[in-house]
């Protein structure tokens, strides 16, 4: 329980010195709750002895009113201290886990963890701002209270402290056991959480494809089953918590008889007065409540641990350094891109051995090749989502690993056949291309993607919301958007994933018009799948099983026998490349 809390106020950052001070009020607020009993005992006592004056009787009720007014105070001000700081704590490290993720190579993000951010995100953060103060604060007070109580036990008799301390430390063996298995059991629990958010994400995402397919019925069950065990993981954790907490409560009451028995034992030997052992009598079955309390808040104790223990995973995940203080120049006659012996491994698995070329400024370099030979592996070096294993990728003669990102990115523009717009206006999605533009430059540059018409019959123009993923546009729409989002951006280097593969004729005319635009005046690495645009490349690189098998232009490899020259011969059989 320490640890945890260590563990929470260590991520508290700027609220941590506002906890302690709660953590202060606590104490106060404990010691003032077992104030009324203590007095209550001198009361008792005063009318056995038969020393209790009217007056006295009167302090001493004005003394418990006192105690309960400002325990009610030191409350208030604990809870105001603590209660919005796990949100805003917690909002902070949302904050944080963002940039990390932003730092993060992009393989991360195709190993199957979409589900786990997705969970740290919706389940870990949550539960725990919602418990954590709240519970830290109850578990401040419990064992303050218990601690005043032992102390008080202690300073009242001798062997009655004695025992209740031997008690409570009966108590703190049996939690330990129950923690233990506790925390088992609350890794299991949150790990299927992650499981179920990923089928849920699974289902939701392809339900297309599931419908098409006639697969409701089986992905159903897929769904349905991870609903089962979640309930079954959650109901076995009640069951294996249940007995350790039957065994808390019989320590318990047990132990209470045993000090209530020893209080007896004390009197009969003339070790005790009777007053005394009417004073235990008053307090006796709430002399363990603060560590009964304590205990019973064990269940959200462990699923915390098991929750900090998943966001601290995430945290753990090594990042790509970005502390080059290298800037990319201006002008030079050093090739515009370079890769000098690269070599990448997803992995175990190298897919990339000694790949060197070299694009001049304001030339064309195509990509060809078999699927999974390493051609989009070249493209995602080059924008840095995964740094190299081997060799170097050099922009403008600087190495992209001694160059800042955020410096990286702003000479870099990327089209894909898989565009992504985010749920906000159409101006906002393309103006991020370049923040500071003027509303007339976004207008421009959504004329030039010949994406303005459209545009503008839409019932509010630019100021159109479009759904997550501009699912409310059709492709070729949001692909002239993401044309019009990298025109703005004017970045001087350009990767093209062929973005006309897999939109209809009637835009794949407008889409080549926006890509000429974009175009103009850059240097284009196109990773090709048709015919118009390899014919142009003033360089063509043949990647299959991660090399370059063949380099050349289109007439050079077309003259020679080779990988190439029979790509281009399937194609022109297969899809009428030649026509097109």
């Amino acid at each position: 329980m320490i640890r945890l809390m260590k563990r929470i106020l260590a991520v508290s950052g700027s609220y941590k010195r506002r906890i302690q001070v709660a953590f202060i009020f606590s104490f106060l607020k404990s010691l003032l709750a077992k104030a009324p009993i203590m007095l209550a005992f001198l009361v008792l006592a005063g009318f056995y002895e038969g020393t209790m004056s009217p007056e006295n009787c009167l302090w001493y009720g004005f003394g418990m009113v006192i105690c309960v007014l400002l325990q009610v105070v030191f409350h208030h001000i604990a809870d105001r201290l603590q209660s919005a700081a796990g949100f805003m704590v917690f909002s902070d490290m949302r904050m944080k886990l963002g940039a990390h993720l932003r730092r993060m190579p992009m393989g991360y993000f195709t190993q199957g963890n979409i589900g786990k951010i997705s969970s740290v995100l919706s389940s870990d953060m949550v539960f725990i701002e919602e418990n954590c103060m709240t519970v830290l604060a109850d578990m401040m007070s419990y064992i303050f209270a218990q601690t005043i109580m032992v102390v008080f036990l202690l300073f009242f008799n001798l062997w009655i402290g004695l025992a209740a301390a031997a008690v409570i430390g009966i108590v703190m063996l049996i939690a330990r056991g129950m923690k233990k298995e506790a925390l088992h059991d609350s890794k299991d629990r949150q790990e299927q959480n992650e499981n179920l958010t990923e089928a849920v994400l699974d289902f939701v995402e392809g339900i297309g494809i599931i419908k098409s397919y006639n697969l409701l019925g089986e992905k159903s069950r897929q769904l349905t089953g991870n609903f089962e065990k979640s309930c079954e993981t959650n109901i076995r954790f009640e069951e294996n918590h249940s007995p350790w907490q039957l065994w808390l409560n019989i320590a318990y009451g047990v132990g209470a008889a045993a000090i209530v028995a020893l209080s007896l034992y004390l009197n009969s030997q003339a070790l005790l007065s009777v007053t005394f052992v009417v004073g235990i009598m008053l307090f006796v079955f709430d002399l363990f409540g603060p560590m009964k309390a304590l205990y019973s808040q064990a269940t959200r104790l462990t699923v915390m641990n098991s929750c900090m223990d998943r966001i601290e995973e995430i945290f753990d995940e090594k990042e790509l350094p970005d502390n080059g203080g290298e800037a990319i120049p201006e002008g030079g006659n050093t090739p515009e891109v370079e890769f000098q012996n690269v070599g990448f491994s997803y992995g175990e698995k190298e897919v990339l051995h000694g790949v060197s070329f070299q694009l001049p400024r304001n030339q064309m370099a195509a990509l060809v090749g078999p699927s999974g030979g390493g051609k989009s592996t070249v493209a995602n070096l080059l924008t840095r989502f995964w740094d190299v294993k081997s060799g170097t990728v050099l922009v403008r003669g600087k190495d992209i690993r001694n160059v800042r990102l955020s410096d990286l990115m702003d000479h870099i523009s990327m089209v894909f056949q898989r565009v992504y717009l985010f749920q906000d206006t159409i101006y906002n999605n393309i103006a991020m291309g370049r923040p500071d533009a003027t509303r007339d430059e976004v207008i421009e540059a959504a004329k030039k993607a010949r994406c303005y018409d459209f545009i503008m019959a839409l019932p509010n123009g630019f100021d159109t919301m479009i759904g997550e993923g501009g699912e409310t546009l059709s492709g070729g729409e949001k692909q002239r958007i993401s044309i019009a989002r990298c025109i703005l951006k004017n970045a001087p280097i350009v990767i093209l994933d062929e973005a006309t593969a897999s939109v209809d004729a009637d835009n794949e005319s407008y889409i080549q018009k926006a890509i000429s635009e974009l175009c103009k005046g850059k240097t284009l690495l196109v990773i090709a799948h048709r015919l118009n645009t390899i014919r142009n490349a003033d360089q063509i690189l043949v990647i299959a099983d991660g090399k370059i098998a063949q380099r050349g232009t289109h007439e050079e490899l077309m003259a020679a026998k080779g990988l190439y020259k029979n790509f281009v011969t399937v194609r022109e059989q297969s899809r009428g490349w030649s026509q097109r």
